[in-house]
């Protein structure tokens, strides 16, 4: 008899140590986690609402750009091109 309480003691205190182990764990994930959130706080990333602001911004731009590159077009054709007789005499 004297054997298996020696190996229900062995088998508590496994247990309690895998408790520990896991215990410490979790503390080491919680720990982890905070610092990694607090470092990405920190860091000063735009958030979802500011880029997609952006973008939208880029796209209202882009379609200027566009309107005005076909208009300086549109001028530059309907403009006549000088020529050598249409050049002032000094």
């Amino acid at each position: 008899m004297q054997s298996n309480r020696l190996f229900d003691e062995f088998a508590r205190m496994t247990t309690d140590a895998i408790g520990a182990a896991q215990g410490v764990k979790r503390e080491a994930e919680a720990i982890l986690r905070g610092r990694a959130e607090k470092l990405v706080r920190d860091m000063d990333f735009a958030s979802n609402e500011e880029v997609q602001a952006l973008r939208e911004m880029v796209l209202d731009l882009k379609k200027q750009n566009e309107a005005l590159t076909a208009r300086v077009n549109e001028l530059e054709t309907a403009t006549p091109k000088p020529t050598a007789k249409s050049k002032v005499a000094k």
